[in-house]
């Protein structure tokens, strides 16, 4: 058997805790700046151990989490949710801005259908036109 791990490249890890699909798009994150490790921007090939704090945006969520294990192997659900924890500060944030996010889409006045060929020709032409007429007073 193998010895256990006492670091892990950040990418590496990152796609074994399934937080992204490929190591392409976790390499992708990290270079974007969208992962910090420990308040820095981090590298790649950044070495994490047990303990280390990570900031992790994924589209409009940011999470923040503590290394509680490592793995360089892709694993089930189950066993790569063991490898992170998540703050309670991280968890209602999110929680939050979830909330807020569906408030708000329940506010925006949405058409009942998609518009057919008459209104689509419309709206081109109100566009090539530069705005509707009568608005130039």
């Amino acid at each position: 058997m193998s010895e256990p791990l006492a670091r892990v490249r950040l990418d590496k890890w990152l796609w074994a805790a399934r937080f992204f699909k490929t190591r392409a798009r976790a390499k992708a994150a990290i270079e974007g700046g969208k992962v910090e490790c420990e308040g820095v921007r981090a590298k790649p090939a950044k070495e994490i151990g047990v303990g280390t704090e990570l900031r992790i945006r994924q589209g409009f969520d940011l999470r923040t989490v503590h290394v509680t294990g490592l793995s360089e192997q892709r694993r089930g659900a189950a066993e790569a949710a063991q490898l992170y924890q998540e703050t309670s500060a991280s968890i209602a944030a999110r929680e939050r801005d979830a909330e807020r996010r569906r408030v708000q889409r329940e506010m925006i006045d949405l058409p009942d259908q998609r518009p057919d060929r008459r209104d689509r020709r419309t709206l081109t032409k109100i566009k090539k036109q530069g705005g509707l007429q009568g608005d130039s007073d």
